[in-house]
C-alpha cells in the first residue's frame, strides 16, 4: 500500500532560483510522515500517550524536475526497509505532480525512540500493524547493522582545533 498527502506549493516554499527548496522537500516528507501517523492513529497526542517519537537518522534526495509557486504536489510514502520489530524504519518519499511526473525521490532511516530514556525502543504493536500495512514484497528487512551502512560515521575532533 502507498500513502500519498497533497501540497499545494506556496512562495514561502521557494528558494532564490523561484523553485521548490530544498529545506521544502524536508519538510514535505516530514509532514507527509505525520499525515500518514495521523492516518494509521498514531499522531502527536498518540505518541505523546506512548511515551515515543519517530526520529530520523539520516536522510537523502534525488531531484529530477523542478517544482515551482502555485503547483500541487503528490508525495507518496512507502515502507522501503523496516527491522521486525518496527524499530528501525526507512520511508522512501516520491514527489509527483498531479499527472503522474515524477520530480523527486527521498529517503528517510530512522528509529523509534522512548521520550523518557531517550533511547531506541520497539514501538507498540498498534504501530507495527500500521507500518506492516505499507510494506511491499520489496521491503528489505533491517537491523542495527545497517546503520553502519550509512555513508556518514561520527567523528569527534579535539575541540582546540576550533581555535
Amino acid at each position: 500500500m502507498i500513502f500519498y498527502h497533497k501540497f499545494e506549493v506556496r512562495w514561502s516554499d521557494l528558494d532564490a532560483n523561484k523553485h521548490l527548496a530544498n529545506s521544502s522537500y524536508v519538510q514535505y516528507c516530514a509532514q507527509s510522515r505525520m499525515a500518514f501517523m495521523t492516518k494509521e492513529k498514531m499522531g502527536v497526542t498518540q505518541l505523546s500517550r506512548w511515551g515515543i517519537g519517530p526520529v530520523i537518522l539520516h536522510e537523502r534526495y534525488s531531484f529530477f524536475k523542478e517544482i515551482y509557486a502555485d503547483q500541487t504536489v503528490i508525495v507518496s510514502l512507502e515502507i522501503d526497509g523496516c527491522s521486525e520489530d518496527s524499530s528501525i524504519y526507512r520511508f522512501v518519499h516520491k514527489f509527483y505532480t498531479p499527472d503522474g511526473v515524477h520530480c523527486a525521490t527521498a529517503e528517510a532511516t530512522g528509529v523509534w525512540i522512548d521520550m523518557m530514556l531517550r533511547k531506541m525502543t520497539t514501538p507498540p504493536d498498534d504501530v507495527v500493524e500500521a507500518m506492516n500495512k505499507y510494506k511491499s514484497p520489496e521491503t528489505v528487512v533491517m537491523s542495527k547493522e545497517d546503520f553502519k551502512k550509512l555513508p556518514f560515521q561520527p567523528n569527534n575532533v579535539d575541540p582546540a582545533e576550533f581555535n
